[in-house]
């Protein structure tokens, strides 16, 4: 309560100034009258009395200030003054100013940007009640190299009620579907979960209700749960809740739309009860068809490795109890791994790599500006020792530079939350390419503290590092002509070291930029293994109901059919090359199709058999990508269901398998020898996945065997692709017009699209290492101009007594590049001690490489030889006799 007290008549303090002013000169007053009293009756006049009170008392300022400096809330009343003082100073300075808030606002502006990315995705807790308790299961089997079999329904079902640790065990998997209803046919991602997923999450609708356990019984109405973002693509209705769909020749009831978070493990557009996706129905009585993902929440009091522990035992239990639910190969094990982290292990590496990078830019900023006010010290150096000659302390001058530098800075921070509003949107789709989590980035109350906290802890700094003048200076400070003191070598001596520091911390940014450039550079040069020029493709989405069996398998026939009527309206159009057709598209990072083979007449199938990725593709997708075939041929028409089992294999396969031998006409299984196929061709190697993953072993399958319900399309033309668009979207509507064709597009934007992330880091890297590299020139250039300025005189006589302006360019220079190598040498103990943070996203080039740093060097000398350069130019461009006469 006293502290309480306190504190209340601190505040309160600054609005009874005039009062208590009045009660202090009153009570001086007083004692003054009484000691004149005192005074007279001791005999002395009215006049003398009064002379020796005052005498006595001492200094009346002097006491009224020591009675001041007692009262609750002074130190608010002192800082005001500091403040109205400062503010007055910058006044005075505007350039001075506008420089310092400048070099801050920017450097805290991106720390601000950046931190509001890692606040958003590494540091908030997810939107989920209790989600450090949420965790991922995954069954991988390293020894086959697959880093998720996936689970079965029956083992979702037994590890559900055999797991004691888990509070939940719920499955999910996702579908595109079409979705008929309220226009053109919608292709949907549709997330199969189980009935208590959302509950599991512990995340409740915004609008309607969740999956109820009824909704998985056999004969149940169909529902849809509807993301957030698809709720808004259907105009945002808050009526929606009851509005019917067709999807999967059955009606579907929107039962409720999920709030606006993260969806994990992949944005899906509705969501639907487990039992009720028909692919899934096939596999529930399949121990081997592990199509599902697996989530958990750990116990109340359960540490994960007591979980893991936990499901360990369970998976060998079921292990031991169905030997034939794996291959004899197999050795899987179950691992569970935190949804936080798993939501974020993507971006993690390369967010921290941009904070140390923005943190870097702020020390160079403050370095710049402690340099500034080093120099603006100077210039006030006799100011402040006069101030320190009547009684100022250090500290007191201490506390009123501290009190400016923090007004600049906060100015600064203002500035630089500006910039970081204005940079949001670019940093969030930036990060929406790394994790589901972007969507959390937003300038909130913890990063609106962390932008107050930077600005005051910049403004102590860049307050801090320049000192103050000793007492012992004051004598020569105050006899100097102008206030300047000719011989401060250490506080010169100070900024040649903060410059220095600036160059080494360029420097290492400079790296860090170059060598995401050399990697950008390197996955463009990359060949991908096709010619996307001319070449459009579209996503065709069939709908299943319509082309398949009562058992749900697809008839190649009347896929067939549909493709023919497309590609015949296509190509009535002028300047289509050649049309084909494949289960996905090169560079596409979500397609795996990964399995393993046999080749006929090598081994009995006991050891490890090798793995290919499989890809149905049809007779001209080979020309329509301009993949070439080295032998043998492409597919034809006869390869077709009741052929003669066709396969194609790319290169790589070929080399690894049969290295010089000629493949074409050998044999290999993929079902463990219950069918045979024969190579017919080899064709060169394709990025299936990304321009930064190699060529993988892939089996081509014909597409007129093994069609798809969904499938991408390409046109090869002779003019733009993108004028065919409106054709294919046309051909596609008219062969069936419950056929959704989406994701249109060319093949030199998806190309485009997967070089975005490397190229979003190289810009965003380069950027700060300019600015980095701008601020640093700028402080170099202040240093040398500030030391031309106070050698003016020594310049003169040297001219006078005959020394040309090229010597004495050459002199300055010399002087500004020492700083220069000091700091090139620091860099390079930096960037080399820094390699390791950025060796993981680098492609193509070592954390060390040769070029990288001497181009980096070359950039940072050149800048500080142009930042030098300039004020000794101007230093020389002066007449002798001026230089003379300025000192004399």
């Amino acid at each position: 309560m006293k502290l309480l007290a306190k504190a209340w008549r601190a505040l309160r303090a600054p609005f009874a100034q005039t009062r208590r002013e009045t009660e202090l000169e009153a009570e001086v007053r007083h004692h003054l009258e009484l000691e004149t009293e005192a005074n007279v009756g001791r005999g002395l006049s009215p006049e003398e009395a009064r002379r020796a009170a005052l005498v006595t008392f001492g200094g009346v300022d002097q006491a009224k200030e020591d009675c001041r400096e007692s009262w609750a809330g002074r130190f608010l009343e002192v800082l005001g003054q500091d403040v109205r003082y400062g503010l007055r100073g910058l006044r005075r300075s505007p350039g001075f100013t506008a420089a310092v808030v400048v070099t801050l606002g920017l450097g805290i502006g991106a720390n601000t940007a950046v931190f509001s990315l890692v606040n958003g995705v590494l540091l908030k807790p997810l939107p989920y009640a209790r989600g450090e308790q949420l965790v991922v299961v995954r069954q991988p089997d390293t020894h086959a190299g697959q880093a998720d079999l996936g689970f079965s329904p029956l083992e979702v079902k037994d590890y559900r009620s055999m797991a004691r640790t888990l509070d939940g065990f719920v499955e999910y998997h996702s579908m595109d579907f079409t979705l008929l209803g309220g226009g053109d046919p919608r292709r949907v991602r549709a997330g199969v979960v189980s009935w208590n997923f959302f509950d599991v999450l512990e995340v409740r609708p915004a609008l309607g209700r969740s999956f109820r356990s009824d909704d998985e019984q056999e004969g149940a109405d169909a529902v849809l749960i509807l993301s957030h973002e698809y709720w808004r693509e259907l105009g945002g209705d808050a009526s929606i809740v009851g509005r019917r769909f067709e999807m999967n020749d059955r009606v579907h009831t929107v039962v409720g739309v999920l709030p606006p978070i993260p969806q994990y493990p992949q944005e899906n557009d509705v969501y639907m009860p487990a039992t009720a996706c028909p692919f899934r129905a096939r596999l529930v009585n399949n121990r081997q068809g592990r199509l599902l993902s697996a989530f958990g929440r750990v116990a109340p009091g359960v540490s994960v490795a007591q979980a893991q522990a936990d499901v360990d035992a369970v998976s060998s239990r079921l292990r031991a109890s169905y030997p034939d639910a794996f291959p004899r190969e197999a050795r899987p094990h179950v691992q569970l791994s935190l949804l936080k982290e798993d939501l974020v292990r993507g971006a993690r590496p390369l967010f921290l790599v941009l904070l140390a990078t923005v943190g870097l830019v702020l020390l160079i900023a403050c370095a710049n500006v402690a340099n500034l006010t080093l120099a603006r010290l100077l210039e006030r150096s006799r100011e402040l020792a006069i101030r320190s000659a009547l009684g100022a302390g250090r500290a007191r001058l201490l506390r009123q530079l501290l009190t400016e530098s923090t007004i600049v800075a906060l100015a600064g921070g203002v500035l630089g939350l500006a910039l970081a509003f204005a940079a949001r949107g670019v940093l969030t789709t930036f990060a929406a390419r790394l994790t589901p989590r972007a969507g959390e980035v937003q300038i909130d109350g913890s990063v609106l503290l962390f932008t107050l906290v930077t600005s005051v802890l910049t403004g102590i700094l860049a307050g801090v590092l320049p000192g103050l003048p000793g007492r012992d200076r004051i004598a020569e400070t105050l006899v100097a002509e102008n206030g300047r003191s000719t011989g401060d070598r250490r506080k010169h001596r100070m900024r040649t070291g903060l410059v220095a520091w600036q160059l080494a911390l360029s420097f290492v940014l400079l790296i860090g930029a170059s060598l995401a450039l050399r990697t950008f550079l390197n996955l463009r040069h990359v060949d991908a293994g096709f010619h996307g020029e001319r070449v459009l493709s579209a996503r065709v989405n069939l709908n299943f109901t319509a082309y398949g069996d009562a058992e749900h398998r697809i008839d190649a026939e009347k896929v067939a059919a549909f493709n023919r009527s497309m590609e015949d309206q296509i190509r009535q159009r002028a300047g289509v090359v050649a049309i084909g057709a494949a289960w996905t598209f090169p560079l596409n990072n979500q397609f795996r199709n990964d399995g393993t083979f046999r080749i006929e007449g090598r081994g009995d199938g006991t050891g490890v058999p090798p793995k290919g990725t499989f890809i149905g593709v049809s007779p001209s997708y080979f020309e329509a990508l301009g993949v070439p075939v080295l032998r043998g041929r492409a597919f034809e028409e006869r390869d077709r269901q009741g052929g003669e089992g066709a396969v194609i294999v790319n290169e790589r396969l070929a080399r690894r398998h049969w290295k010089d031998e000629d493949p074409v006409g050998r044999r290999i299984s993929g079902d463990g020898g219950g069918t045979w196929r024969t190579i017919v061709g080899v064709v060169g190697d394709v990025r299936q996945q990304a321009l930064d993953v190699e060529y993988t072993d892939t089996v081509y399958l014909p597409f007129r065997e093994f069609p798809g319900y969904a499938y991408t399309l390409f046109v090869r033309t002779l003019d733009d692709p993108a004028r065919a668009a409106e054709t294919v979207r046309g051909a596609g509507r008219r062969a069936d017009p419950q056929a959704a064709i989406t994701s249109v597009r060319t093949l030199d934007d998806i190309r485009s699209e997967t070089l975005s992330p490397p190229r979003q880091v190289s810009v965003l890297l380069s950027l700060f290492a300019v600015l980095a590299l701008i601020i640093t020139a700028a402080g170099l250039s202040g240093l040398i101009a500030y030391s031309v300025s106070q050698r003016t005189q020594e310049i003169g006589i040297r001219m006078a007594l005959g020394a040309d302006r090229g010597r004495i360019t050459t002199m300055i220079l010399r002087e500004g590049m020492t700083s220069v190598a000091a700091g090139l040498l620091l860099g390079i103990v930096g960037a080399l001690a820094l390699s390791r943070l950025v060796s993981g996203l680098l492609y193509g080039v070592g954390p060390t490489d040769v070029y990288c740093y001497a181009g980096s060097a070359i950039v940072l000398l050149g800048a500080a030889a142009a930042a030098c350069f300039l004020p000794a130019r101007r230093a020389t461009a002066v007449s002798p006799m001026i230089a003379l006469r300025a000192q004399a």
